[in-house]
């Protein structure tokens, strides 16, 4: 690959939304897949590297922005044929990161209430246990301290699940719906005459 994905400042314009236009340079347009992946090559992965330029690029524009990809191929590519090889394989590329991330949501969420529970349950427990302690050591200075550690202790049981419901989940999130506009934006190949204009 000769150079990373480079960002276009105009966006496409047309009858629908405008769309912000990435553009990205090859020497050739078989440098997009994964060389070592043993699939047909229609189905094969993205490379890591013009996968990781792709999603960086994307992120610059508005969230609600639809995107485009300008595929710029070595003067000796086909653009034709490069046309039906490269835009399929992008669209079901992020589309497969889109339904793992959002199977990764579901998974967190799963942990999140489960360890919710767990948490209520122990700090149901440290509770009646700090107060039955407290009550066998009512008459000592020291009664508070089992008490009030076994309380601390439920609380902070609860930690991870908050941890998960507040903060862990959204960035998740996010970026499943980032790929679910890289899996839905115009991927264009461009020919001999587009290159030179471009």
């Amino acid at each position: 690959m000769s150079a990373p994905v480079q960002p276009v400042a105009t966006a496409l314009a047309g009858a629908a939304a405008p769309r912000s236009q990435l553009g990205l340079y090859l020497s050739d347009s078989r440098q997009l897949f994964h060389s070592m992946d043993p699939a047909p090559f229609r189905e094969r992965d993205l490379d890591p590297k013009a996968t990781v330029s792709i999603i960086d690029r994307a992120q610059e524009p508005p969230a609600g922005r639809p995107l485009s990809l300008a595929v710029h191929p070595g003067p000796e590519s086909a653009a034709a044929d490069d046309a039906a090889v490269v835009s399929e394989p992008v669209h079901e590329h992020f589309q497969r990161r889109a339904i793992a991330t959002r199977r990764q949501l579901r998974q967190l969420f799963r942990i999140g209430r489960i360890s919710l529970l767990s948490g209520i349950a122990f700090l149901a427990v440290a509770v009646a246990a700090g107060e039955f302690l407290a009550g066998l050591v009512r008459e000592k200075s020291y009664a508070w301290l089992p008490k009030e550690s076994l309380v601390i202790g439920g609380w902070v049981a609860l930690w991870r699940p908050l941890e998960i419901f507040l903060y862990d989940w959204w960035p998740i999130l996010a970026e499943a719906r980032l790929y679910d506009r890289l899996s839905g934006m115009d991927v264009r190949v461009l020919g001999t005459a587009e290159r030179r204009a471009a």
